[in-house]
């Protein structure tokens, strides 16, 4: 990949292209499809990155008022591109500290935020305090990462490039908050007494080339690769698209938990 290819899309752009498609929009789908359920006609999401969920959330509760946040204003803009509707606005907000009313909503979304907040417990008290009582919170959090094979296989791909210093991204990140238990009990914390769990079973078409690009230079992952290799990029590309070949125009399997808590 030539260096002006590297750096043609901002980061935002690369997230929403490449991994999109491979890890969001399945469970975009699904939390959709629970959100339509609840009837909810104010609705609220917390971390919503580049407007993945937040479209299909629109397109399946359309009568909806539907309030995306996020904490990185890139981000948000870019998820403003996608989705243009009266009733869908967007704020820049941290999911820790929301700038709204108590009881302003009739559901709260987070999909794969969670992990990164630094003080989990006190995200969920937030979406507590917002919503209105019988309000609705879905929560999903991936699963472990031995159970979502894509990441799983370009993490040891990358690793094999550092072995004396692997990075641990995936593990300290989007694969943190994988407990279950851990998971209820923060809810709980939060004030949340009625909480369902289930883990969510999906899988993703996989284009190893985009795999890699979205893996290596979309995300957080980039920067711990440039930390042990300025030069290593185009190296991390080529080594996970060649470990990923094998699942070429095949379904990979995806695991993530679903948590549906009750005010």
């Amino acid at each position: 990949m030539a260096e002006t290819d590297r750096f043609k899309h901002s980061t935002p752009a690369l997230y929403d292209r490449y991994m999109g498609p491979l890890f969001f929009v399945p469970y975009a789908n699904h939390v959709a499809k629970r959100a339509a359920r609840l009837q909810p006609t104010r609705i609220l999401e917390t971390a919503a990155g580049s407007g993945i969920v937040t479209a299909a959330i629109h397109v399946s509760v359309p009568e909806a008022h539907l309030v995306a946040t996020d904490i990185n204003p890139g981000m948000l803009e870019f998820a403003a591109h996608r989705v243009r509707s009266d009733r869908v606005t967007f704020q820049v907000a941290d999911a820790q500290n929301l700038p709204f009313t108590d009881g302003s909503f009739d559901l709260v979304v987070c999909q794969f935020g969670a992990m990164f907040f630094p003080d989990k417990v006190r995200a969920n008290q937030e979406a507590w305090r917002v919503l209105r009582s019988g309000g609705s919170y879905l929560l999903l959090s991936f699963d472990r990462l031995e159970r979502n094979v894509v990441p799983k296989v370009a993490g040891d791909a990358v690793a094999a490039l550092f072995p004396d210093d692997p990075p641990t991204y995936l593990e300290r990140g989007p694969f943190c908050y994988t407990d279950t238990d851990l998971i209820k009990r923060d809810l709980l914390k939060a004030g949340f007494t009625h909480i369902e769990l289930e883990t969510v079973a999906l899988s993703s078409n996989v284009t190893a080339n985009d795999a890699a690009q979205g893996i290596v230079l979309g995300g957080p992952f980039r920067a711990e690769i440039e930390r042990r290799d300025p030069s290593a990029l185009d190296r991390a590309v080529h080594a996970v698209a060649r470990a990923l070949d094998r699942w070429e125009g095949k379904n990979a399997p995806m695991s993530a938990h679903l948590a549906t808590a009750k005010k």
